[in-house]
């Protein structure tokens, strides 16, 4: 199929079926734009929605996530796993609070120059606060490319997708408007067909979680947003194995997730 079919059919879709009430997308704050990106990295739009509002409630500027301990920043993360993104968003605040006085940078390389902000990150700050047309692949993106442009084929890289979505920017007025319209497209295809990112030279099946270290080491934080306790009090009682358990312990330690003070194990309390 031709980028002409793509950009149809996707922008159709859009205009009847666009998710132009998901929070994020009715502010033009790159801080609270940074938020909900870190927030979406491999967790479903329904489970961030509520956890978007209430860590924006609690934390509205980069500046009060700035000031916040990171252990309130953590206990307010609860919910979305993988924590260590919590951590990246409290060390970017305090970049930017310092570097740039509050204000984020409005370039590529200074955007991915921060802690915790990746490229495909730093591209959505750029094009969902300030339209900027910077060429970006995610998921959903992707998904939309292969579906239409490499029909049959596998294992196909990032490399040869991205000068299609360079050319297919380069026919919009808003490149806002265009990703969000790609993202909801790629959802929709999801519903609808295969998966298309498995045919991606990228795709990563994602490890269960049942049993898994991740489930360890949330259960250790989830815990530790209630009390401090001491290691071999806390492996007991989370019954999974007591080596896996302090294993992950030492782990998130040596991370600056969590911390020892004398012989209990508590979230760290460092601004």
């Amino acid at each position: 199929m031709s980028l002409q079919t793509l950009t149809t059919e996707v922008m159709t879709y859009y205009k009847r079926h666009g998710r132009r009430t998901l929070p994020w997308r009715r502010t033009r704050n790159p801080y609270r734009i940074l938020v909900s990106e870190i927030m979406l990295q491999q967790t479903q739009v329904s489970r961030v929605i509520p956890k978007y509002k209430s860590f924006i409630k609690k934390f509205p500027t980069v500046q009060t996530l700035r000031k916040a301990s990171l252990a309130d920043v953590l206990r307010e993360w609860q919910g979305l796993g993988y924590n260590r993104r919590a951590k990246f968003l409290h060390v970017c605040a305090k970049a930017v609070v310092e570097e740039y006085a509050g204000k984020f940078p409005t370039t590529h390389s200074k955007l991915v120059a921060l802690p915790g902000i990746g490229t495909y990150t730093a591209g959505a700050i750029l094009a969902f606060a300030h339209d900027i047309p910077h060429p970006i692949i995610e998921t959903n993106i992707r998904s939309v490319f292969l579906h239409f442009c490499f029909s049959g084929r596998s294992h196909v890289s990032d490399k040869e997708i991205l000068p299609l979505i360079e050319v297919s920017l380069a026919s919009q007025k808003s490149a806002r408007v265009w990703y969000q319209s790609l993202m909801d497209y790629g959802s929709y295809l999801k519903t609808t067909t295969k998966n298309p990112s498995q045919r991606s030279l990228h795709h990563v099946v994602q490890k269960k979680f049942k049993g898994s270290d991740r489930e360890i080491r949330g259960a250790i934080l989830r815990a530790l947003t209630q009390k401090s306790i001491t290691p071999e009090r806390l492996a007991k009682e989370l019954h999974f194995k007591k080596n896996r358990t302090m294993v992950q312990i030492e782990k998130l330690c040596k991370e600056g997730l969590a911390e020892r003070k004398g012989r209990l194990l508590t979230l760290p309390q460092s601004h």
